[in-house]
């Protein structure tokens, strides 16, 4: 099978391309050529940028793929050059959407079940909010799965849409469990809002790739979206908790409404998941339909080891500093 991933420079990407190689497939990976990407060299490398139309015509001239992953479609546009390009050059399209699509919908239950998709989308809030890039973000996921589900009605174009939850593992880009680490392992206070966060229910990195590469050798789920999140979920005092334990650290943490840490900048970078705007997703149909085995957080010791290695990030002791400082 010969697969184009859309993207495959950073997180989940690389681990895809490998996975699929290692399984005996051809991969070619299309991106602007800008990162370098550590991939084996029988990689074919076609560098675009798929937001130039030309470009990616050119790119993808007279070529034909089995499947296409594309990991980096942000917003309608990108998704319609993607439909018009591959349309009957492509045997399956799959798309990485976000449980955020549910998060922008007035009145969406929690967990989210994909049947609760349709609906109105909440007015936007006020463009300097911190929360602005969060609505933008859903409702330009919601545009591309539009457009894919569309193009499926219309011309049978075999997109199969993925809504994942937040997407864990040691080199998550966003750092988002390095930063607990960090901020435990100092000894400082955590500061987190006083109001409950949502449940948290991510999915590792390893787990989104090993069911995106059943999809892609099955044939399944063509024309449909399906959640991916796990079956386990913690409190936030939970995450807390168990992470300080398995650092051997006793956690200090500090509440504040979640408008105070808001108005002194240090929400939401100070306990990430606690964020509102983090999704909640039912997997269950992708369990029932794909074969999906959702896990549990077994994935974390390993996780939180190897990030024990590694050094924050250039500019945490200012941040922490700040963050002790608003913690009194």
């Amino acid at each position: 099978m010969h697969v184009l991933v859309i993207g495959g420079t950073r997180f989940v990407g690389p681990r895809l391309v490998r996975s699929l190689l290692a399984r005996g497939h051809t991969v070619s990976v299309l991106n602007r050529g800008h990162t370098p990407d550590g991939l084996p060299a029988d990689v074919e490398r076609l560098h675009a940028d798929r937001s130039v139309r030309a470009a990616l015509i050119a790119a993808l001239a007279g070529r034909s793929f089995d499947a296409c992953v594309d990991t980096i479609a942000m917003r309608g546009s990108d998704t319609a050059v993607a439909i018009d390009i591959l349309d009957g050059r492509v045997g399956q399209y799959v798309h990485f959407s976000t449980g955020q699509v549910y998060l922008v919908r007035e009145g969406c239950p929690s967990p989210a079940r994909e049947e609760d998709y349709p609906g109105d989308v909440m007015p936007p809030p006020p463009e300097d909010a911190w929360d602005h890039g969060q609505w933008t973000y859903g409702v330009e996921k919601r545009e591309c799965e539009d457009l894919l589900e569309a193009a499926w009605a219309a011309r049978r174009f075999p997109a199969t849409r993925l809504r994942l939850t937040m997407v864990h593992a040691e080199d998550d880009p966003q750092g988002r469990i390095a930063a607990y680490v960090h901020r435990l392992q100092d000894g400082g206070p955590l500061l987190v809002p006083v109001e409950p966060g949502p449940p948290i229910r991510p999915i590792h990195a390893d787990a989104v790739v090993e069911l995106v590469v059943r999809i892609l050798e099955g044939g399944l789920g063509i024309g449909a979206a399906y959640n991916l999140a796990q079956d386990e979920s913690w409190t936030h005092d939970e995450f807390v908790n168990r992470l300080a334990a398995m650092l051997h650290v006793e956690p200090v943490v500090v509440g504040r409404p979640r408008q105070e840490l808001i108005k002194a900048g240090a929400f939401p970078a100070c306990a990430r998941l606690t964020n509102p705007w983090m999704s909640v997703l039912d997997p269950g149909r992708a369990v029932r339909e794909l074969g999906f085995e959702p896990g549990s957080f077994d994935w974390l010791p390993a996780v939180v080891e190897r990030i024990r290695g590694y050094s924050p990030t250039d500019g945490y002791a200012d941040v922490r500093a700040k963050e002790i400082e608003l913690a009194g």
